[in-house]
């Protein structure tokens, strides 16, 4: 079984995607010929043309809205927006076009198609390339929203969203693009050569969209995370000689709310972690799930672990992220109780 990073493990899954569906068509800015600015689209337009593999204008309204009437006439666009920061010029398409579709047409008409941009800070790319707005997504019906936290899963989510009927939000913690990240910056970068999670099966498999993993059992407290936040809870707990259990949502729409109700059923405690601003973030809905689903078996309020409402600082990263200092005090607070 091969090993691979997240990088490699998406460009594989383009590539099985687009061999096995001609209808599959690949583009977004310097998407084409440069392959990314990440690099997770290198080689396509090579191996496959340049009419299904191309650069796009600056333009992320021009990108979806193109998407849009690829989708209703019958291919299958898997776009990329460059940065998740810059995905707002195409939201109104989004939300107006791409989410209504299906149900404007009374399923007449379907979108088959993928929307993926990194996401999430770690880099030092200040305010505007550090951004987590997947709860705008999350919000909106009509749309599912996925991010993977390993290059395994991230392959196979990735094929299950193309194969899906209907539009997909592919975010991808671009901090974890090369290594998973416990969150201590201070400390040397660990390749996914030396995590389980980087053997990813060849070929064609898929990840179900709407299941969580159990990446660590506990009986102690529920954690709940996504994405590059995924490690950092993983190593909090370690770190503090809990017996915790950490789940992995993947899928933020639809949720796997049966898997989380059965864990804090069994733990009494929740906490929940995600790198986006507190206010009206992704962790609001699970924590309001929870309470409601859960209420008789909490033996503590729901705690949550995010970044600041504030925009993301290029000098004080390591102050907004909420990384290892943040957890302990809030894995503390959960647990006193």
């Amino acid at each position: 079984m091969p090993t691979m990073n997240m990088i490699q493990a998406l460009n594989d899954a383009h590539k099985i995607a687009m061999r096995a569906d001609p209808d599959v068509v690949v583009f977004g800015e310097d998407a084409g010929y440069f392959g990314g600015v990440f690099r997770v689209t290198e080689g396509l337009q090579k191996e496959f043309g340049k009419t299904r593999s191309f650069d796009a204008p600056i333009s992320e309204g021009g990108i979806v809205a193109a998407a849009v009437g690829m989708a209703a006439y019958g291919l299958k666009p898997l776009i990329e927006i460059q940065f998740a920061d810059y995905i707002y010029p195409g939201y109104d398409q989004i939300v107006s076009e791409v989410a209504k579709m299906r149900y404007r047409t009374g399923g007449e008409w379907t979108m088959p198609m993928v929307i993926r941009s990194p996401y999430g800070g770690g880099i030092f790319g200040g305010q505007t390339h550090s951004q987590s707005p997947e709860s705008l997504f999350t919000h909106i019906a009509g749309l599912k929203v996925v991010i993977p936290s390993t290059p395994r899963d991230a392959k196979g989510l990735l094929l299950a969203a193309v194969e899906d009927p209907d539009p997909v939000i592919f975010f991808e913690p671009k901090r974890i693009y090369n290594g998973p990240f416990d969150g201590h910056h201070d400390r040397p970068v660990t390749p996914w050569s030396k995590h389980q999670a980087s053997d990813v099966p060849e070929g064609h498999y898929t990840v179900p969209l709407g299941k969580a993993a159990i990446v660590r059992e506990g009986a102690d407290l529920t954690v709940l995370a996504y994405g590059t936040m995924v490690h950092v809870a993983l190593a909090a707990v370690e770190e503090n000689g809990l017996d915790a259990e950490v789940i992995d949502l993947r899928t933020l729409v639809p949720l796997d709310i049966e898997t989380i109700e059965k864990s804090v059923e069994k733990t009494g405690r929740c906490l929940i972690a995600q790198e986006a601003p507190r206010t009206s973030g992704f962790a609001a809905e699970l924590s309001a799930l929870v309470q409601e689903r859960c209420f008789y078996h909490l033996e503590a309020p729901v705690e949550r672990v995010t970044g600041w409402d504030t925009p993301y600082p290029h000098a004080y990263e390591w102050a907004y992220f909420p990384g290892p200092k943040r957890m302990k005090k809030a894995l503390e607070k959960v647990m006193a109780v």
